[in-house]
């Protein structure tokens, strides 16, 4: 019994979110242009369930890149009206569109000049005739059996949202490396102002081969290591090229015999790479404008000291930024 009324609660909120999808339209796209051109921020405010949405979404829209403010309507009406600018967008929340506290505000926040977008579950309420935009977030029942606690509609009003600011991060082109500017607390902030070499593999972690090895014994090594790829290197040991898995794709796709071929004639030649003392960010930064997932680290003399993935600098799998666990588990040097 238990277990059912819940899978119920589950599914009401699913449906409430899905048929959002239906009705969007133009009005979304005109939503985000405008905050696309504003140079002010947005200003978001709600009161009550609503207004905790609001400081979520606000939160979010600042991690990822887009200016944003919560405004709390009934502090807005003894002063705090006073951060908001005719640059600014205007984002209203309330389900019902009848807020007295947050209706109350409109005609101050239209004599200020700035333009008010609206989402609520009634396009003809209060909130809805006095705004520029309407975005509807309504749902067919609240997941609360008595029909009164907000729970279907907060989550929908969450993730219209969160629709928002993902659409906003594609058209600001908000990569991964910008977290460093926004994230210094964080793991991945910490991580992206690291140098290479703090995450870097390095030692018998690096999947390494010389150039005159066979290419059967080269696919071996690289998947002995399970990184998706292999440093070549010359009798030296400096950088002579890559081998990955996408070469190996490529050979294979064009039907030729894989392991017939020199190691020299199918890995990419003169990679590219970063140093150790290279900030991560500026490492990630070169993954994500080639679209590659791996880099080796060399010294000035081209030779090769390590082996950076894509994953260590995110955080992902295994790794931890937490000193002895990843030189136990790369080998690190100091």
């Amino acid at each position: 019994m238990i277990i059912d009324e819940a899978r119920q609660v589950l599914q009401i909120e699913a449906d409430g979110i899905l048929n959002l999808i239906g009705r969007l339209d133009d009005r979304f796209d005109q939503m985000v242009e405008i905050i696309l051109k504003a140079t002010g921020r947005v200003i978001v405010s709600g009161i009550g369930k609503s207004g905790i949405i609001g400081r979520k979404i606000t939160a979010t829209l600042n991690s990822t890149g887009t200016r944003s403010l919560f405004l709390h309507p009934v502090e807005a009406m003894h002063g705090d009206l006073g951060i908001v600018g005719p640059d600014d967008v205007f984002l209203a929340m309330s389900y019902s569109g009848e807020t007295d506290e947050l209706n109350i505000l409109l005609p101050s926040i239209r004599s200020i000049g700035c333009t008010v977008i609206a989402m609520t579950g009634n396009p003809e309420s209060t909130l809805a005739k006095h705004s520029d935009i309407v975005i509807d977030v309504g749902v067919e029942k609240e997941a609360c059996p008595l029909g009164l606690a907000p729970t279907a509609s907060t989550t929908a009003l969450l993730a219209m949202g969160d629709a928002l600011a993902v659409v906003l991060i594609n058209k600001k082109q908000f990569k991964t490396s910008d977290f460093k500017r926004f994230h210094p607390g964080g793991a991945l902030g910490q991580r992206l102002f690291s140098r290479v070499k703090n995450i870097m593999f390095t030692g018998d972690a690096v999947p390494i081969a010389t150039t005159s090895v066979s290419m059967q014994d080269a696919v071996e090594e690289m998947d002995r290591h399970g990184l998706g790829a292999l440093i070549i290197v010359d009798e030296d040991q400096r950088l002579a090229g890559i081998l990955t898995d996408g070469d190996l794709r490529r050979m294979i796709a064009q039907k030729k015999a894989v392991l017939d071929q020199s190691l020299t004639a199918v890995m990419t030649p003169s990679p590219l790479h970063a140093f150790p003392q290279t900030p991560a960010f500026e490492a990630l930064t070169t993954m994500e404008k080639h679209e590659i997932t791996v880099l080796p680290i060399i010294d000035s003399d081209r030779r090769v000291l390590g082996f950076l993935h894509l994953h260590d600098i995110l955080g992902k799998g295994e790794f931890k930024f937490n000193g002895l666990d990843s030189e136990s588990k790369h080998g690190l040097s100091g």
